[in-house]
């Protein structure tokens, strides 16, 4: 008897807890426009097809040989302007993809997407 409690205390904290995880631990605060909600999702599918993840990490999954670019957006030592100069002509562990300026703006866009939700992966700025 006393297992079947235990079990059920378990369990239904395990569902209050997944309850609770999956809808207020999922919310974002970041509201784009249809328009712009397009060119991430392009980007997001550029990404994805171009496998950047053998490479490079999104809220640290993926490969090591390129840098994380969860917070490359708002990073003051790379920052926009430095991803389009890779996008664009590749570097020296990064091939160059022949992106168009379009894509490279959808590229663009998803990664400023994913630095904006990244809100509890950022370092504290110092007061």
């Amino acid at each position: 008897m006393l297992r079947i409690v235990l079990f059920l205390l378990l369990f239904s904290t395990y569902v209050i807890y997944s309850a609770v995880v999956y809808s207020k631990g999922t919310e974002n605060a970041v509201s784009v426009d249809r328009i712009e909600a397009g060119k991430i999702n392009h980007g997001k599918k550029l990404y994805q097809q171009y496998n950047c993840t053998a490479c490079h990490q999104i809220y640290g999954l993926g490969g090591y040989l390129g840098p994380e670019l969860t917070t490359a957006q708002s990073d003051p030592n790379r920052g926009e302007n430095f991803m389009k100069a890779l996008l664009k002509g590749g570097g020296p562990r990064m091939p160059n993809f022949h992106f168009t300026d379009d894509e490279i703006n959808a590229v663009i866009s998803y990664l400023k997407y994913v630095d904006a939700t990244a809100v509890t992966y950022k370092k504290p700025t110092p007061k």
